[in-house]
């Protein structure tokens, strides 16, 4: 059987550390622990696991943290997790079987990572990862912020979920630092770099400035697709958060050159219409989202927002059709958006206002 390493970098953890080790501990046979600066007991928790504990002086680039752990690897394969990540209990099992099913003949096996979701456990958002790779193919991470491993070969889909459960609220400064300390030292951007560093300022709502990496990011035409259609996404928030609506249309539309429309695409210009209160062009943005079809999206390996392709746009058609005096059809589609998220607030109470109608027409 194939042997595996786990190799972490991690920094003030020791709320969530314990809670990863304790679903992958006993399924791996090397447990490596690098520590970039922790000041809490991350340490010493991390010693409870394995006497494999490695100090590295964080010099702002997570690339040499990653790298520098899979240094320390010395089994035939390596996985990587971050502090906040869980193998959750169900998946624990298929993980033990992938792990016998292992062989010299694979480089690389990637699994989907979730990323959110609702509070009724459904999936909201998620992407596809490499997460085990071959120690003899010396892989290697690139990028300071938002960093990426270049893999190549014989690469396993696998099913396995990884879950990102961070207890960390508010949005960091440390990413956005990284960048414009590169910018200040006069450090030139990847492609990726101008993407990652775009995303930062929208995250902290410098919407101009956002505008104008992602626009650089689309100049260089080297990005991936999936992040060209982000890009055209973002910026349509970014217009939309300075309140205007038709350079966001025509960013959603710019997004149209590069693929088949997402359904999160056209739930913007469904909201856009809405808002206009043009309601026929908003039912056709709504039906052309909730007419895609989502594993057709989530086999092209960008981030995907689920509720687009699941309920959303029929809780919006319930409104438009609502507001158009169909009320046949609004319950349908607040039936169909009962149908993905039973539960949901908004859904259960256009159903109690439904029957209340029924009730008076009665």
């Amino acid at each position: 059987m194939m042997t595996l390493s786990l190799c972490m970098i991690v920094r003030d953890e020791e709320k969530v550390l314990g809670r990863c080790l304790d679903s992958i501990g006993n399924l791996v046979d090397e447990i490596n622990i690098i520590d970039t600066g922790s000041t809490d007991g991350t340490k010493e928790l991390a010693s409870r696991y394995t006497d494999r504990i490695y100090d590295f002086k964080w010099i702002d680039d997570f690339s040499a943290a990653r790298n520098f752990s899979f240094s320390k690897a010395t089994k035939d394969f390596i996985l990587w997790l971050d502090a906040d990540d869980v193998l959750p209990e169900g998946e624990q099992e298929k993980f033990s079987a992938l792990k016998i099913f292992l062989r010299e003949d694979i480089d690389a096996v990637s699994m989907p990572y979730i990323l959110a979701r609702n509070e009724e456990g459904m999936v909201t958002q998620s992407v596809r990862r490499n997460r085990i790779v071959k120690k003899s193919n010396g892989f290697r991470w690139f990028g300071s912020v938002h960093e990426y491993m270049e893999v190549g070969g014989n690469v396993i889909s696998s099913d396995i979920h990884i879950v990102h459960n961070s207890q960390k609220t508010g949005v960091s400064t440390r990413n956005l630092d990284i960048y414009e300390k590169m910018l200040g030292e006069g450090r030139s951007f990847t492609p990726r770099d101008l993407y990652y560093y775009a995303n930062e300022c929208l995250d902290h709502k410098l919407y101009e400035r956002a505008i104008e990496y992602y626009q650089k990011f689309l100049d260089t035409r080297e990005g991936w697709v999936e992040d060209c259609i982000s890009s055209c996404a973002k910026m349509a928030d970014c217009y939309l958060a300075l309140e205007d609506p038709e350079n966001a249309i025509d960013q959603i539309l710019n997004s149209f050159k590069y693929d088949i429309p997402r359904a999160d695409q056209c739930c913007r210009m469904g909201f856009i219409y809405l808002s206009k209160d043009q309601l026929d062009k908003a039912v056709f943005w709504y039906e052309l989202a909730a007419s895609l079809d989502y594993e057709a999206a989530k086999a092209k390996g960008g981030f995907l927002n689920h509720n687009c392709y699941t309920w959303l746009p029929h809780l919006q058609l319930c409104v438009c059709y609502f507001r158009l005096g169909q009320i046949e059809k609004s319950k349908h589609h607040n039936q169909m958006a009962k149908a993905y998220e039973p539960t949901n607030r908004m859904v259960l109470y256009n159903e109690e206002y439904f029957q209340s109608l029924t009730e008076q027409e009665e």
